[in-house]
């Protein structure tokens, strides 16, 4: 592939479409209604199902500016290893079997050590902060109505429309930063991390964020890969969980202090609906 090469096909249909040829336009109809088309079916076939030929199937590629239809196809694979929704052949997968495979990969490669010493150092830290964009916000916020119930001063950032900046400025040593980072992560990302090096800081990601290393004190990694068009967060959520639970026994009878007390607010509040419908 080319370095200026484009990489989404459907994109590059609609810069190109009024340049194309009658049969080019034909050919961009279907793959627009069938973006499988393109990785699951050969040119030949293509050809067949729109009616043009081979040749008129290749030089439609060329038009968009691939090389090839081949390389359309690894364009659209490498969009999906980025993370870019794309449907794919194998798309079919059931979910429930691919979130297995992240769950047994992500758990393999975890050491309960590793797991244990993080939760030691969300029980002991004066302050924790929990930092998600984008789709590893919800990660973020709902590790820390986890947190809340067995310990104080959790909190998750960036708050709704608020910068960073005047967040961070109040970090010091006795806190502990937990970032959420998948692949497609913002630009701002590395910024953040430059930024809180003066706190303990655990980073939560996937493959790609493994170039951060050196960066943090704890790395997690996770697996979110799936055949289907988006990736899948079981693994990530089931790794909070786990922290979770493990922090809650390194707090003692602490945190069953704390759940017994919060439960009772409930009960007075009449916050929650009642298991007894």
């Amino acid at each position: 592939m080319t370095k200026n090469s484009p990489s989404d096909v459907l994109q590059q249909i609609e810069k190109h479409y009024a340049s194309l040829s009658p049969s080019g336009k034909s050919i961009a109809h279907y793959i627009q209604q069938n973006p499988i088309a393109v990785l699951s079916q050969s040119t030949s076939l293509i050809a067949e199902k729109t009616g043009t030929s081979k040749a008129t199937v290749s030089r439609f590629f060329r038009q968009l500016g691939f090389d090839s239809h081949q390389q359309a196809k690894d364009a659209l694979v490498q969009l999906r290893e980025q993370g870019v929704p794309v449907v794919s052949p194998s798309s079919g997968v059931l979910q429930h079997e691919s979130d297995s495979k992240n769950l047994a990969n992500t758990f393999a490669s975890t050491s309960s050590e590793a797991l244990t010493e993080v939760a030691k150092l969300l029980a002991s830290a004066g302050q924790i902060t929990l930092i998600g964009f984008r789709n590893a916000y919800p990660i973020a916020l709902h590790f820390r109505q986890q947190l809340k119930q067995i310990r104080t001063s959790v909190r998750v950032l960036p708050q709704p429309g608020q910068t960073l900046s005047e967040d961070i400025i109040d970090l010091g040593e006795n806190d502990v930063v937990v970032l959420f980072g998948f692949r497609r992560r913002t630009r701002q990302f590395k910024y953040v991390l430059n930024s809180i090096k003066q706190c303990k800081t655990v980073l939560v990601t996937d493959p790609t964020g493994q170039g951060y290393r050196q960066s943090v004190d704890h790395l997690l990694v996770t697996h979110i890969g799936s055949d289907s068009p988006f990736d899948s967060y079981a693994a990530p959520m089931s790794l909070v969980a786990s922290l979770c639970n493990l922090t809650y026994e390194a707090l003692g009878s602490a945190a069953a202090d704390r759940v017994d007390a919060i439960t009772e607010i409930y009960i007075q509040m009449d916050e929650l609906e009642s298991p007894k419908r």
